[in-house]
């Protein structure tokens, strides 16, 4: 049982330094979108490499930053109603959301994605 909460904790602290390394990218990705879209306003000019950088990043935050998220426990809910509830019924709706919503939507997207990433790596 040690082992498994060293692990545990182990995990927990590389994804708290993996969440404050994609501060630089939420950055990166701000500036981009921002000078994109000044430079296509002042003088009619658009990249669509610009464009790209600003997907990947976007993209790149969000799935590397959802451990972080969660870790936190800051990830998106209806405060209005959830606020109106108690700890423990706010922890239930957690693990149900959990459990039936995000792991098998976890699970189902790593399924359709493994051809894919197989087929890439392939080709090179």
């Amino acid at each position: 049982m040690n082992s498994l909460l060293a692990l545990s904790r182990l995990i927990d602290r590389w994804t708290e330094r993996l969440g404050h390394g994609l501060y630089w990218l939420i950055l990166a990705t701000v500036l981009i979108s921002a000078a994109n879209a000044v430079v296509r306003k002042a003088i009619n000019w658009s990249s669509n490499g610009l464009l790209e950088i600003q997907w990947y990043l976007f993209s790149a935050v969000f799935l590397l930053g959802a451990g972080y998220t969660l870790l936190r426990n800051e990830h998106v809910r209806i405060d209005v109603i959830a606020g109106r509830l108690s700890k423990r019924t706010q922890a239930w709706i957690d693990i149900i959301g959990t459990v039936f919503f995000l792991l098998p939507m976890a699970v189902l997207i790593a399924w359709l994605a493994w051809p894919v990433f197989v087929d890439t790596w392939e080709r090179n």
